[in-house]
C-alpha cells in the first residue's frame, strides 16, 4: 500500500517505497536477499518509470514527459511534498488554462505531447 502511495510522486517515490521493503528484507532474511529486493524493485521501476508511464501518460494526459518531471520540480519547490503529490494535475490545470485563451494557446500546445508536424502546423494555423 506505501508503494503504491509513494508512487503517485513521479521520479523519486519509488525510491522511497523501496526503503521499508529493503530495511524489512535485512532484518528478517539477510543481505543478500535485501539485495535482490532492491534489484527487484530497480528493475521494475526502471522498466515501469521509462517506458510505460511515459507512454500512457504522454497519450492520456497530453503532457511530455520532460514537462511532467519539470513539474515535479516546481510545483516541490513551491509547495513542498503537497506539490510533489498534486504536480501533474497542477500542470494539467495550467495547460487547460493556457489552451483556452487564444494569446497563450501557443504555450499550452508547448507542454503538450504532440509531434513535430502537428506542433508546426498548430503554430501556422495561430499566426495566420
Amino acid at each position: 500500500m506505501l508503494a503504491f502511495l509513494f508512487n503517485f510522486i513521479p521520479n523519486i517515490g519509488s525510491i522511497i517505497a523501496a526503503v521499508p521493503a529493503v530495511l524489512l528484507a535485512i532484518v528478517v532474511q539477510s543481505p543478500a536477499v535485501a539485495g535482490l529486493v532492491a534489484l527487484g524493485y530497480v528493475g521494475i521501476n526502471t522498466i515501469m518509470g521509462n517506458i510505460v508511464e511515459p507512454k500512457f501518460m504522454g497519450r492520456g494526459l497530453g503532457l511530455s514527459t520532460l514537462v511532467v518531471f519539470l513539474s515535479l520540480i516546481f510545483w516541490g519547490w513551491l509547495l513542498g511534498t503537497v506539490g510533489m503529490l498534486l504536480s501533474v494535475p497542477l500542470t494539467m490545470i495550467v495547460k487547460i488554462a493556457l489552451e483556452a485563451n487564444e494569446d497563450s494557446k501557443w504555450l499550452g500546445l508547448l507542454l503538450g505531447n504532440v509531434d513535430e508536424q502537428k506542433l508546426k502546423s498548430e503554430f501556422e494555423e495561430l499566426s495566420e
